[in-house]
């Protein structure tokens, strides 16, 4: 894979309304990933029916390799336009990434997406088509590793209108504040958390309009391996180490006895830290060619309910920010979040003498099941995640 396309969004609904009206997809396949932004008309329950039968019939279209014209005329065919005003149903936003490296964009009466190359605004070439009777702008393109769109529905340039500001954001303001807040370690998760935090305060937090940002940021693939646990056979200690450190990739153990059997199979002094910066989160340890060393189950149990926040629609800047305090919990988060886009674990079923007496709770089981739900949520992250037994 050439590319790795990191893509995540943000919602607010508008004030007192229990249901957004706006909905995005994000679907994935061998060849390309499918962002779409729809927004459905009005707010409430039947915009977020418009908006989400919109995104599901053009994602789905989309992905299996279906063109655009079948897509809006399907929709045509499929839901209403309003008798009352006589306008369409739901506006929308399709950008397609190909791991090839190219694009296609295609909007309808939503916000031009904002796009970022080397850090400025980059405009692409249009054509105008008009299909079942719709203005459809589309652009076609290539991406590299560090490009950015962000796609949004109208709540975001209209944000504040009529409260902090008289006549909302605005598209120049929106991309200004983009290009000066975007920086080429932040995730999409935490630009796309920035931006519509910001919308949420022009509408002191009472928005008037349904808003969306979706952010997708085109990055190399990072891989990373981590071992969590040694071999069951005590015999394949020394080629399992020694596959292990030769693999291309960054390194992480996650273990005390683990990193014990590193240690003592490449002849690597252990350096071990005495620092507690959360006192309820073992200190970490260093080994020579070892990206990080950390103890194993309470970091993985730690680890999983920052990755389970972070995953969450609740999340806050509070919890992303927290990926860089220092303690062996949240650099572990940050690593398998931010710094790698697919993730192989290899994991040793060997049972840990240190958990044999009858008060141990923690038991070889639970561990598994820690590893088996940190990949659940990076799967659904987008990340590519395989796991091994040892």
């Amino acid at each position: 894979m050439s590319f790795y396309i990191d893509a995540a969004y943000e919602s607010l609904n508008k004030y007192n309304e229990e249901l957004c009206g706006d909905k995005i997809e994000i679907i994935r396949n061998k060849d390309s990933v499918v962002i779409v932004l729809a927004d459905g008309l009005g707010s409430g329950v039947k915009a977020n029916i418009l908006a989400t039968m919109t995104s599901k019939i053009i994602g789905t279209f989309m992905i299996n390799g279906l063109n655009i014209d079948e897509a809006v005329e399907t929709i045509a065919d499929t839901l209403p336009v309003c008798k009352d005003r006589g306008i369409a149903y739901s506006t929308f936003s399709i950008l397609q990434i190909f791991y090839s490296g190219e694009g296609y964009l295609v909007e309808y009466d939503n916000p031009a997406v904002f796009a970022l190359k080397r850090g400025k605004t980059a405009q692409f070439d249009q054509e105008t088509r008009v299909i079942g009777g719709k203005i459809i702008k589309e652009s076609r393109f290539t991406v590299k590793p560090n490009d950015l769109f962000i796609m949004v529905s109208d709540g975001v340039v209209h944000a504040g209108i009529g409260q902090t500001l008289n006549l909302g954001w605005q598209w120049e303001h929106v991309d200004e504040y983009i290009r000066k807040t975007n920086k080429t370690d932040m995730s999409a998760k935490g630009l796309a958390k920035l931006l519509i935090s910001a919308c949420d305060n022009l509408y002191a937090h009472k928005p008037g309009d349904d808003t969306t940002v979706a952010a997708i940021k085109i990055k190399k693939p990072v891989t990373l391996n981590i071992m969590v646990g040694p071999p069951k056979d005590r015999d394949e200690d020394d080629v399992f180490i020694h596959d292990f450190i030769n693999l291309e990739g960054k390194k992480v153990i996650c273990g005390g006895t683990t990193a014990q059997v590193a240690s003592r199979v490449l002849k690597r002094e252990i350096v071990t830290s005495f620092d507690y910066f959360n006192p309820e989160i073992p200190p970490t340890a260093k080994i020579e060619g070892i990206d990080l060393t950390t103890e194993g189950v309470l970091t993985l149990g730690k680890a999983l309910e920052q990755i389970r926040i972070y995953s969450s629609s609740d999340s806050t800047m509070k919890d992303l920010l927290g990926l860089n305090e220092k303690d062996g919990a949240s650099m572990l988060s940050k690593i398998l979040l931010e710094e790698s886009t697919s993730i192989n674990f290899f994991v040793g079923r060997a049972a840990n003498p240190a958990h044999q007496t009858p008060e141990a709770a923690i038991s070889l089981s639970a561990k598994l099941k820690l590893v088996e739900k940190i990949a659940s949520y990076l799967r659904e992250l987008g990340k590519q995640v395989t796991i091994q037994y040892h």
